[in-house]
């Protein structure tokens, strides 16, 4: 029995490496970015849905089921970015217990 290797494969490359540029967002950047912005959706939110509260408690309100949905729809905007935060600490722990 007689063992010959593989010829049939080319060599294996490795694909260019482009180096970064000023022009170019570092990730974290771009992560930071976004949770900022998505920070100032949720306080717009909250700050319209305390807006909708304080009028419906002033007699002021003149549709009731749009409070609720408003109050709603910032709920779960928080909730959202908190999971968000959660998960992103979670990850940071787990790099933080790893042995390099």
């Amino acid at each position: 029995m007689t063992i010959e290797a593989i010829t049939f494969l080319p060599p294996l490359s490795l694909p260019a490496l482009t180096p970064l540029d000023a022009t170019t967002p570092a990730p974290s950047a771009e992560f930071a970015n976004w949770f900022n912005h998505q920070l100032s959706q949720v306080n717009d939110q909250l700050t319209t849905a305390d807006q909708g509260i304080r009028q419906l408690a002033a007699g002021e309100a003149s549709n009731l089921h749009q409070v609720m949905i408003n109050l709603e729809e910032a709920k779960l905007s928080l909730q959202l970015v908190m999971q968000v935060r959660n998960h992103a600490l979670d990850a940071y722990r787990e790099l933080l217990q790893m042995q390099i």
